[in-house]
């Protein structure tokens, strides 16, 4: 900005400066006002010169915070002025003074057309800037056409097309719709093609905002985006200008990096290969050097090619060499790449089979929980949250409880919440869990909430076994000189229901463990108080006939609160001892607490909210399975409360959707559309804790299941509108005006095999599916994608889950806006082995089009399987001790898909069938080995002997043995599947025939010798009824 020569406004400047304090400056602004004011009043008298500095003073005044309502007209007629000084002044001050809402603005875009579409270079960029900073509605309808014109063109200069491409991104964002998505796509093509490096990179920033909205209209553009990164890793053809710190634009590969990780998959092998070519040079050329600036620009560089990295699922390999950069990171001495690795390693944990990898680190990992900065320490405690499970949960925890001494109190609360959950779900018995959380309690009470102790509680009660050892250790920590309350509480609570178990012990008599608890009741707060008046009350009912001394003493106490201020604590005084002396009736009021019904787990909930940074990437995010849902879920499998089996604390429980039933009358109950037969449920009795909690559900086996055929019926009969609600249909059999886009048979069956990809896609919507599997749980997340410019409505998802499965689906917003990817959690436990299918039926509306498809989810068997290497000792042992049906199936198949032994081993991996080679010495017979695993029997050992004919491949002997009969005869018939050529009818067009089974096609399976011949839950009804 020249400002050389405007004495005038040097003057008003310097005054201004001058002043000695706020009222002297308003004087000399208000003075100043009012002297353009009058200036401007007499227009015609003004020259050029003299309008021009004016208005700068205008611009001054507002930029000192001054409201300038005044002057804008004059600002805008400096725009259609033929000189570039008068011309400029009026395009820096319009775009400062005025908005895109401003009515002033129609005045002017005319003028500013004019330059667009003129051959004045500096005027196109004048006015270029002005619509980029403005934006606008009004901007993008009138102006975007020409802009886009000035983008295309041949003939324009680099500078020129830099800001039109810009200017086009502002305008896109304000209204998507200025940017016709079927000629656009062949447009940014050929601007992908640009060889000017200023122009691409501006082209790039409009190209992440298009594809960021609709990947699938820009699929074309995808190769040429790894071209551009092939040239910029080559270092091929970049000016000096465009290199940073030697590296060849960086800002650049950020953009095109980012771009790619809108498309959900690079299918073109010769594309993908070379994409992971210039992703392994990135990584391996890129290290901390002490350059700052270099730094900077390599890692964000690097960062970004993780995060494709991540997305694009790379193979193995170059996970491990991810993780053992990152490794690298976090043992450097600067704290900002410590802390980008260690946020970047919890990212990871989102990939399948790198968890292992990045707990070779645990290490140097648990040394940066103890780093000066806070920040760190919090990325560092959040990936030991993230990477735990039962081969290391008890180191780290008992790492976090000696941490607990000196962390700071900004971290306590959270790190006392996360070593409860961790302690909790990877707990190798309950009596060290309960030994975790008393030690919780007693290093950290104040910031250990009452929902950790709740938990202790509901463990305790549910588990005969453990009532014991958990009283002792009640009882331990009471001998303490100094104790915090909460463990007052829990000791109060445990010894009070179980110390009859404890009598025969030394010092655990009814009168000493009286004695010791009420020392403590002088120094409690009145909550506490209540329990330990609930605690005399319980000791007296296990001493029948009681002592007098003892009697006495307690009846002392309650008379004594029996007047209390407070009415909790006199309601429970005057109850107990009205009981307490009604003898032997004692017994039978005051009985033990019945086992605790499954809850919902608060747990999750509170680390969630503990978050502050980085949530989305956040462990707690991955592992959180407690998200309120509107998703309909049909069961029909009841939960019976009771001890948990064996003696092992499980996986996280998902909790299940109930729906609401009469305790008296058994019937149908309707809710959100959906039918169920439900059996009435006694109503659980009040307990003195309140909201126990239970991702962990306190249950014992499930209850025999009925007929599902049968439940079915007989509900479609009960209710006329039943059949409707449901809309049973199988998924071939869907009658749409809107068809998909895509072969659904053929997408379902790919994501049998892989674990991200596009599910469903018409006209509207896109469904696209990304899974994590770990042993019997699965973490699918369901991208609900709207290619529209506008809103689909009324969106409802219905999850039909097979009887084997246990699935929770979290919220789905009934409205998905424009243009906007909605993600949904689905998660999903495996209960047993079955080939049964889950089903998605999902309904939204456009316009007046309502679409109601049917989905098969790949929560499949191979899913659930992991493959295991295993030698030829380990092998033949226990081939040999399964001997015969039904742990040992054999079955000669004819009608094979003919392959080689090598296609059929890669089918076999495919499946997650590890194959074993040389364990048969016939060298044209295949032995494979992988581990199932399902909450029931967690890991069970499959083993799988296939021996083929040379001189026939169209047949073959399948033998497959494991410990569980259902087991065996699922995984024999699942595997047939894939061998046998069975025809398949799909629904949506495709070139060529699909190469599995259409799972709907359940009627063909052959049934289980050991499960019912008829099919027990919904999921299975709609996949294979009609």
């Amino acid at each position: 900005m020249a400002l050389s020569g405007m004495r005038g406004l040097s003057v008003f400047i310097s005054d201004v400066r001058n002043c000695q304090n706020k009222e002297q400056e308003r004087l000399r602004i208000d003075k100043e006002l009012g002297n353009i004011r009058t200036r401007f009043k007499n227009e015609k008298g003004l020259t050029p010169y003299e309008k021009k500095k004016y208005v700068w003073k205008m611009l001054y005044i507002y930029m000192l915070g001054y409201d300038v309502d005044f002057g804008h007209m004059e600002a805008i007629s400096l725009i259609s002025a033929p000189k570039y000084p008068e011309k400029q002044v009026g395009y820096i001050v319009t775009s400062c003074l005025l908005n895109e809402n401003h009515d002033f603005l129609r005045v002017v875009i005319n003028a500013v057309r004019n330059d667009i579409i003129g051959r004045n270079e500096t005027f196109q960029c004048l006015a270029l800037t002005m619509v980029g900073n403005i934006g606008g509605k009004e901007f993008a309808e009138s102006l975007a056409p020409d802009v886009q014109r000035l983008l295309i063109s041949s003939s324009c200069r680099p500078l020129v097309r830099k800001k039109a491409a810009l200017c086009l991104l502002r305008l896109y964002r304000k209204n998507p719709d200025v940017v016709n998505i079927d000629g656009w796509s062949d447009c940014m093509s050929q601007l992908l093609d640009e060889r000017d490096l200023g122009v691409l990179t501006s082209v790039m920033s409009l190209f992440v905002a298009l594809v960021s909205n609709n990947n699938e209209a820009y699929r074309n553009c995808l190769p040429k985006c790894v071209k551009i990164l092939e040239r910029l890793a080559r270092n091929q053809d970049i000016p000096q200008e465009y290199t940073y710190y030697g590296i060849p634009s960086p800002w650049l590969q950020v953009k095109t990096t980012k771009a790619l990780q809108y498309f959900p998959t690079v299918e073109d092998p010769n594309t993908r290969r070379a994409l992971f070519e210039v992703l392994q040079r990135i990584l391996m050329g890129t290290d901390v050097v002490k350059n700052v600036n270099k730094n900077n620009a390599s890692h964000a560089v690097l960062f970004e090619a993780l995060a494709l990295v991540m997305h694009l699922d790379a193979e193995k390999e170059m996970m491990s060499q991810c993780v053992a950069l990152l490794g690298k990171f976090i043992a450097v001495r600067e704290p900002n790449i410590r802390y980008l690795g260690l946020e970047n390693m919890t990212r990871m944990l989102l990939i399948t089979d790198v968890q292992d990898i990045i707990k070779r680190h645990q290490t140097q990992i648990l040394t940066s929980l103890k780093d000066p900065d806070i920040s760190i320490r919090r990325r560092a405690l959040d990936l030991l949250y993230g990477m735990c499970d039962v081969t290391n949960a008890k180191d780290i925890v008992e790492e976090l409880l000696q941490y607990l001494s000196t962390a700071d109190f900004a971290m306590r609360e959270e790190l006392a919440l996360k070593a409860a959950i961790l302690a909790e779900k990877f707990a190798p018995d309950l009596s060290w869990y309960v030994d975790v959380i008393l030690q919780l309690i007693d290093k950290a009470g104040d910031f250990v909430s009452d929902d950790i102790w709740y938990r202790v509680v509901q463990f305790v009660t549910n588990n005969e076994d453990l009532q014991p050892y958990a009283a002792a250790k009640a009882r331990e920590y009471l001998d303490k000189p100094a104790l915090h309350e909460t463990m007052v509480k829990v000791s109060a609570y445990i010894l009070g229901e179980y110390s009859h178990l404890l009598a025969r012990r030394p010092g655990c008599r009814p009168k000493e463990i009286f004695a010791i608890i009420n020392e403590k009741l002088p120094k409690v707060s009145k909550p506490t108080v209540a329990i330990l008046l609930s605690t005399y009350a319980k000791i007296m009912m296990h001493t029948q006939p009681p002592y007098p001394e003892l009697q006495e003493q307690i009846w002392a106490i309650f008379r004594k609160y029996e007047s209390y201020i407070d009415v909790e604590i006199q309601q429970r005084a005057v109850e107990y001892f009205v009981l307490s002396r009604k003898g032997a009736a004692l017994v039978d009021v005051l009985a033990e607490m019945p086992k605790f019904p499954e809850r919902q787990s608060a747990l999750l909930k509170k680390a969630e909210d503990a978050e502050v940074d980085t949530a989305d990437q956040s462990a707690i995010k991955l592992r959180s399975q407690q998200q309120t849902s509107n998703a309909l879920v049909v069961t029909d499998q009841q939960h019976v409360n009771g001890s948990i089996l064996g003696n092992q604390l499980g996986l996280v429980k998902m909790p299940s959707q109930k729906m609401e039933a009469s305790t008296h009358n058994q019937g149908l109950t309707k809710e959100n559309g959906a039918v169920s037969k439900v059996d009435p449920e006694p109503t659980p009795s009040a307990d003195l804790l309140g909201d126990l909690l239970g991702p962990l559900a306190m249950e014992g086996p499930p209850a025999a299941p009925v007929s599902g055929e049968k439940n079915m019926i007989s509900a479609l009969e009960a209710t006329p509108d039943a059949a409707g609600a449901l809309a049973l249909a199988t998924v071939g059999d869907q009658s749409n005006s809107v068809q998909p886009i895509v072969n659904i048979a053929e997408r379902f069956h790919a994501l049998c095999l892989q674990d991200s990809g596009v599910l469903y896609e018409d006209p509207y919507i896109q469904i696209g599916i990304k899974a994590e599997w770990r042993a019997h749980h699965g973490h699918l997340v369901l991208f609900l994608g709207n290619k529209n410019t506008s809103p689909l409505l009324s969106v409802r998802a219905l999850i039909l889950p097979p009887s084997h499965l246990k699935m929770e689906l979290s919220l789905v917003p009934e409205t998905i806006p424009p243009r906007a990817q909605v993600q949904c959690l689905l998660e999903v436990v495996n209960l047993r082995a079955s080939r049964d299918v889950a089903v998605l039926d999902f309904l939204y509306k456009f316009g007046t089009a309502v679409v109601s498809v049917k989905l098969q989810l790949p929560a499949v068997l191979n899913k659930f399987l992991r493959p295991i290497s295993v030698s030829a000792e380990e092998f033949f042992p226990q081939w040999n001790s399964l001997s015969g049906p039904p742990l040992k199936l054999q079955e000669v198949v004819r009608g094979v898909k003919p392959m080689s032994l090598l296609e059929m081993a890669n089918l076999f991996a495919s499946l997650h069938l590890g194959v074993i080679p040389g364990l048969d010495t016939n060298p044209n017979n295949l032995v494979s080995c992988t581990g199932f695993y399902s909450e029931g029997t967690r890991a069970m050992l499959c083993l799988i002997r296939v021996e083929t004919d040379p001189s026939d491949r169209t047949q073959l002997r399948i033998t497959i043995a494991s410990g569980d009969p259902t087991l065996t005869f699922e995984l024999k018939e699942f595997i047939k599947e894939h061998l046998v050529n069975i025809p398949m009818s799909t629904h949506a067009p495709a070139p060529a025939p699909a190469p599995a089974p259409a799972p709907a096609a359940v009627p063909l399976q052959p049934q289980s010798p050991i499960t019912p011949a008829g099919y027990t839950d919904p999921g299975v009804m709609l996949a294979g009824l009609l």
